[in-house]
């Protein structure tokens, strides 16, 4: 049985990786690394939680000693690197952390992989996810490829931007066996709701207020999760060692028509009248360098490796609004008074 660490297993993306892997790899033992800050909550994996090829982990990456441990326990066979700081206003507020988990949490992953896999990398993979806000923002035109220079512009970026560049020196200097991807804006179920889209998806179920930065024109591909983790799982068995693959929905929307098409649908489903839940837009003063567009050139995944994403945006996020309405008690799970205070600071005062 392989031993595949993945690290972020309780957090959004992370949990719908690990339930794939689960259910698509009996032969496989999973071993899910997650440290349960905000964003991490084991709720997301209750369906699989007593799988026979399922393990959990409480750790945190920035413990270079508790890495070593694990290593030195499940001999894994490969790692998927997923854990990470990922909110900008976050990093904007508190850059340290994303520092320290973004960077110095990724370089005891890799000085682990390099020490217990030294006598042979046969068969051994170190896959590091990553996001395509490392390439900074882009104009009207023009996509991310893989050969994008990079142009961080936030410490969030910033910190993955510098822990893609490690995980590729790894590779130059000591031969690591890696791969890459860069990924656009994730939705789907079981996003913590400060995010965009179930932020919005609440808001308007509890007639409050949307908040959306400047004039709501900035632009965003946006990538179904459960493509992105099929896509992941694609990557990590057929993706070349050493490769980056940018991983996109092909799917731009302006922040305000994004909001405009979740409201309408929200309209049909809660059976208000139609128009109504746009009334509750209302526009912020816009985050601290803020990019304008994020777009993926997928091309190179489909073409050497056949994935495509598998649904529509309008289907994909009916799926996501179905999915908020049905579990308004995972919802209330999460929104604690931390977040209210969050949401305030962030929002209330603009």
């Amino acid at each position: 049985m392989k031993n595949i660490l993945i690290t972020g297993g309780a957090g959004f993306i992370g949990s719908h990786v690990v339930r794939l892997f689960i259910n698509k790899y009996p032969e496989y033992r999973i071993i899910n690394l997650d440290v349960l800050t905000y964003a991490g909550n084991l709720e997301n994996l209750k369906d699989i939680a007593e799988k026979d090829n399922y393990v959990f982990e409480k750790a945190d990456i920035t413990d270079a000693k508790r890495v070593n441990e694990l290593f030195e326990k499940y001999n894994f066979d490969g790692v998927i690197h997923l854990a990470a700081e990922s909110h900008v206003d976050r990093s904007i507020t508190n850059p340290m952390e994303f520092i320290n988990t973004n960077i110095i949490g990724t370089v005891n992953l890799l000085n682990a992989a390099k020490e217990y896999w030294k006598d042979n990398f046969e068969g051994k993979r170190f896959y590091h996810i990553s996001t395509d806000e490392v390439y900074g923002s882009l104009g009207k035109t023009g996509l991310f490829t893989e050969e994008t220079s990079y142009d961080p512009k936030s410490p969030y970026s910033a910190s993955k931007a510098s822990s893609d560049h490690l995980v590729r020196a790894y590779k130059n200097t000591y031969k690591l066996p890696i791969v890459l991807s860069n990924c656009s804006n994730n939705y789907g179920a079981n996003q913590f709701p400060e995010k965009l889209i179930p932020l919005s998806i609440n808001n308007i179920k509890n007639n409050k207020t949307i908040p959306i930065y400047g004039k709501g024109d900035n632009i965003r591909d946006w990538l179904f999760v459960e493509d992105h983790a099929s896509a992941i799982d694609t990557i990590y068995h057929n993706g070349q060692n050493g490769d980056t693959y940018n991983i996109g929905g092909i799917n731009e929307w302006t922040n305000l028509d994004l909001i405009h098409k979740l409201c309408d649908i929200m309209d049909v489903k809660l059976g208000r009248e139609f128009g109504s839940s746009r009334k509750l837009i209302t526009f912020v003063t816009d985050r601290a360098g803020h990019d304008m567009r994020y777009a993926i050139d997928a091309s190179k995944i489909e073409k050497e490796l056949g994935w495509k994403p598998s649904l529509q945006f309008e289907e994909g996020l009916e799926k996501t609004i179905d999915w908020y309405l049905d579990n308004q008690k995972w919802i209330d799970n999460i929104i604690s008074g931390d977040y209210e205070k969050y949401y305030d600071q962030q929002y209330k005062n603009r």
